[in-house]
């Protein structure tokens, strides 16, 4: 699919008369931001009767408004051919189950072989669009369901979604420690002060809210929903470390690994294997950013956790047989 040139019209309202040219032209093409739209103008492709004007210049009413655009390139990485598990594709948007291991973005140490580069095989004018469409991220080793635009229009409308916390997002974590009940960790969160690569808990971070429920007890752990209000840069990971109740296996805030007494063979050997934050991406709900439907998808979780759940439930299940 070939993203076509963007080619509009519109004319302006008797009623906008005297406002900024810029706020008026925000509102006859609300698809695409107010910053997008401003640059667009400064670069002279947005016009008015055919002439370039400044973004603060007044408009008088029923001028025509038109908007020619050749989207430039963004993204400069190139394509890989790497598979990709879609959980649902249209048009506008593509949904999909990332496995854990999956860098998403190019950057130090990942040049290529990542997301990015996989979408760009799949659909090479992404290169046209912010982080080839990519609105929001998981990290390296958390699996599961993400949503990448692919249309400008689809773009601004999932990033402003996100922004006014309209996308719900719910994860599933193993975490060390048996709750018995959920609750809300709102603790804000902010670029750790010595550590450069972790986050953390701090008073003049940015709100931090995300909701967590028992999916599954066991003796010494807990298999949590969690659904996250904001969505800041590891969220969940910081937030259950700063409960005491650290995700399994998370080489940056895990902590020490600790066995349960008397674990069996099989659980011993599940612990000490898992290497990755045990968090999967469950579901993702948001509206489709061009036919107003709900869209929901979800992903299994992947088999090194499932695998880890089973081991789990079944030490849980003997250690209650014993005490019988």
């Amino acid at each position: 699919m070939s993203q076509p040139d963007i080619a509009l019209q519109a004319t302006v309202p008797a009623a906008a008369a005297g406002r900024r040219f810029d706020a008026v032209v925000a509102e006859l093409f609300p698809s695409y931001s107010r910053s997008r739209l401003s640059g667009w103008i400064k670069s002279g492709e947005v016009l008015l009767d055919g002439n370039t004007v400044r973004p603060r210049d007044p408009v008088h009413g029923g001028e025509l408004v038109s908007l020619n655009v050749t989207p430039d390139v963004q993204t400069r990485s190139e394509p890989e051919d790497i598979p990709l598990d879609v959980l649902f594709e249209d048009e506008h948007v593509i949904v999909i189950d990332k496995p854990a291991g999956l860098v998403v973005h190019p950057g130090a140490g990942n040049p290529d072989g990542t997301l990015v580069n996989a979408l760009l095989y799949r659909q090479p004018d992404l290169n046209a669009l912010p982080r080839a469409g990519i609105v929001h991220r998981l990290d390296k080793d958390t699996s599961g369901v993400m949503v990448v635009a692919r249309t400008l229009v689809a773009h601004t409308a999932l990033v402003e979604q996100l922004s006014s916390r309209e996308v719900h997002r719910q994860y599933l974590a193993v975490v060390s420690g048996a709750l018995v009940s959920g609750g809300t960790a709102k603790a804000p969160i902010d670029r750790h002060p010595r550590d450069r690569i972790r986050m953390a808990v701090r008073e003049d971070g940015r709100d931090a809210i995300t909701h967590f429920r028992l999916r599954e007890r066991f003796r010494a752990h807990t298999l949590l929903e969690c659904r996250l209000e904001t969505g800041r840069t590891h969220q969940i990971r910081v937030h259950m470390a700063h409960l005491k109740h650290p995700i399994i296996g998370d080489p940056l805030y895990g902590g020490s690994l600790k066995l349960p007494r008397g674990a069996n063979e099989a659980l011993v050997t599940a612990l000490r294997g898992f290497r990755r934050q045990a968090l999967h991406a469950e579901t993702l709900e948001f509206v489709h950013p061009v036919t107003n439907e709900p869209v929901r998808c979800s992903a299994p979780m992947p088999a090194d956790m499932q695998a880890l759940v089973t081991a789990l439930r079944d030490d849980t299940a003997e250690a209650l047989e014993r005490g019988r």
